[in-house]
């Protein structure tokens, strides 16, 4: 067996090798390291340019976006799962929904923002980063770390911002096909003026179920998914508008297939229909004075229907929030001043005790000085008047230090809280039919510190960081003392986080070759008594990713990425999950207006089944009664992408 697995290893690097040399080739030349620092961020409520600010803030530009469109052109997984220090976590074996960890912080407290707005709500669910398209991205900014002193109690594991692309008179279309029976179909429209512009992103993706194993249940679950986004821009020099519409509609299909029974004896559909609706509004005027005023607000209305075994349960989430800003430069000091109210609610007629419905006001400010020309410090806090958990008092400060013209180090403490929510991973797997009404439960608390070195050595850039994070009465979801139904508490004993990450970047000529890896410790409650090793959580993961370009034909490249071992609770096959070695490839010929793509993902075809079953022994039921044991590797083999994408 192992010399089969030996051998079919040889083999895929030889494939690999292949498809390397066969390409020429692609597009466009990278966003210089100059161009990314003369970005102004969105994320940090700052007018600084991305070198001056102290809180340190990750850039993705286009270019990178344009590369992981062709891979996932349907969801942002495959880009963010490329970030050191991120991991896309795939809890469940169901509906295949998702969760961003940044550094090892459960996925809930992650703030995904578009354009400044939580137009995925306040709460991103396991669904929302597979429902965006990256096409019209311009970039995405990350901050991690607590950010509750900017955007109070959804932020405990940071911010992420996905930034649109301008109506600059670009428009783009893609089509692409898999070999696992996935089809996607995008396009975005770009219609510039003097003074106003607007866009269009809409995209259509069908993903056929798929039981590759033959075991009886869906390890591709399929899905059938529309989505449009207009957005209009009004620039009158000192005035400016941006809004913004957008429109999601899916059925996701998973569980036991056609005929087949699970070792019980019986079908387990698992099915959810998703309709969002979201609208959001940014205005600012730059008075004579130079200070700006600012005002943000977002509305978001998400309904599902989810049916999980027998469960057949609907819910609606709906956030309203609406923000006023002052900004001002006094002497050396860059001030923030706002004001802000949310509204938040979670509704699920059929579960008595389960929903919620918070409002939440809530006051901030951030100064920002240079007392000297190497020292920029940031400054912000938050006050927060939560109708049902009280008054939560959130800081943070920032400081960069600029050791010589070509190192800076940046520290950063900050500490933040999060509401009550039945939004748990485990729950999101399935669904709210078995869950215990909330009760007696407290808002967690958390607060996370970071050092980070960056280091500039031609034609090397060299980032390494330290963090720690703690999450005092953690959310978890247990057992509860009737068989088959699930409780939510709050652990005795805090989540702690202690990790690092190396992030080294290279370009020589054509060749652009990037290398991270992140180590973690990240330990929890045990239910016996004492301390564990938290799940799914490898302890050190790595990636070295390598893109050869030649210009005006296109461009070729690859990526190695390893995941060490990593604990695995509640599962009767095994307790540690061995570590995984895959390697994907992708090339792109330019056709004039158009290219052609292809891909190749996970190579050395590692698949969990591989090791363990996916289904649960009858006698042996998951939380809830889940007949899938928690997904820690890739549950599809080698598969291919072929499209092509253009112009007009």
């Amino acid at each position: 067996m192992a010399g089969a697995r030996t051998d079919r290893r040889v083999k895929d690097l030889y494939l690999l090798a292949l498809i390397f040399a066969a390409s020429g080739l692609p597009a466009a030349e990278p966003q210089d390291e100059a161009d990314i620092e003369e970005i102004t961020v969105v994320a940090t409520r700052s007018r600084q340019l991305v070198r001056d600010q102290a809180v340190r803030v990750e850039v993705v530009p286009q270019e990178e976006l344009e590369e992981s469109q062709t891979v996932a052109p349907g969801n942002l997984t495959n880009l963010l799962n490329e970030l050191a220090g991120a991991r896309m976590d795939l809890p469940s074996a169901g509906l295949g929904g998702t969760s961003l960890r940044l550094r090892g912080m459960p996925g809930r407290h992650a703030q995904v923002l578009s354009d400044g707005l939580a137009l995925s709500g306040s709460q991103t669910d396991s669904f929302s980063l597979l429902q965006v398209p990256p096409i019209d991205l311009g970039r995405v900014e990350v901050v991690k770390g607590v950010a509750s002193a900017l955007y109070g109690g959804s932020a405990l594991a940071g911010v992420l911002n996905l930034v649109s692309r301008p109506p600059d008179g670009k428009s783009s279309w893609l089509l692409s096909q898999s070999s696992l029976s996935g089809s996607d179909a995008d396009v975005f429209l770009s219609r510039p003026g003097a003074s106003t512009g607007f866009t269009f992103a809409g995209s259509g993706h069908y993903q056929g179920r798929r039981d590759d194993d033959h075991d009886g249940w869906a390890e591709l679950p399929g899905f059938r998914r529309l989505t449009a986004r207009p957005r209009w821009f009004v620039d009158h020099g000192s005035e400016k508008l941006f809004a913004t519409l957008g429109l999601i509609g899916e059925r996701r299909e998973g569980g036991t297939t056609g005929s087949k029974l699970l070792p019980s004896g019986e079908r387990f559909p698992v099915t959810l229909d998703t309709g969002h609706f979201d609208a959001g509004l940014v205005g600012s005027i730059t008075r004579d004075d130079g200070s700006i005023l600012g005002g943000k607000w977002y509305a978001v209305h998400t309904r599902h229907e989810r049916q999980f075994g027998t469960a057949d349960v609907a819910d609606s989430i709906t956030s309203v929030a609406a923000e006023a800003t002052w900004q001002s430069k006094l002497g050396i000091h860059d001030w923030t001043l706002g004001a802000a109210l949310l509204y938040d609610e979670l509704s699920v007629p059929d579960v008595s005790g389960v929903g919620y419905r918070y409002t939440v006001p809530g006051f901030f400010a951030q100064d920002e000085f240079s007392p000297a020309k190497w020292l920029s410090v940031s400054a912000s806090a938050r006050v927060d008047l939560h109708d049902e958990f009280g008054t939560f008092f959130s800081p943070r400060i920032s400081a960069l230090f600029r050791l010589d013209p070509d190192v800076t180090l940046r520290a950063s403490f900050g500490t933040g809280y999060s509401p009550v929510t039945p939004l748990v991973d485990e729950v999101e797997d399935i669904g709210f039919g078995a869950l215990d009404p909330l009760q007696g439960l407290q808002a967690e608390r958390a607060s996370s510190g970071s050092l980070d070195l960056k280091w500039v050595l031609r034609p090397f850039e060299i980032n390494l960081s330290a963090f720690a994070s703690e999450i005092r009465h953690p959310l978890d979801a247990e057992d509860a003392p009737q068989p088959g139904r699930v409780i939510i508490v709050n652990d005795r004993e805090p989540l702690q986080i202690r990790g690092a990450e190396l992030l080294i970047g290279c370009t020589v000529g054509e060749a652009h070759l990037l290398f991270n890896s992140t180590y973690m410790d990240a330990t929890e409650e045990s239910p016996g008594g004492g301390r564990r090793a938290t799940a799914l959580m490898p302890e050190l993961s790595a990636e070295i990713a390598a893109i050869f370009e030649l210009e005006g034909h296109g461009r070729a490249g690859f990526e190695v990425s390893y995941t060490g071992s990593q604990q695995v609770h509640d599962d009767p096959y095994l307790t540690s999950a061995p570590s995984l070695l895959e390697i994907n490839a992708l090339a792109e010929w330019n056709l004039g207006k158009f290219s052609l793509f292809l891909n190749a993902m996970n190579l050395t075809d590692e698949q969990q089944q591989d090791h363990a079953p996916l289904l649960r022994p009858a006698t042996v039921p998951g939380l809830g009664g889940n007949p899938v044991v928690d997904a820690w590797a890739p549950l599809v083999g080698r598969y291919f992408n072929l499209g092509v994408r253009g112009n007009f």
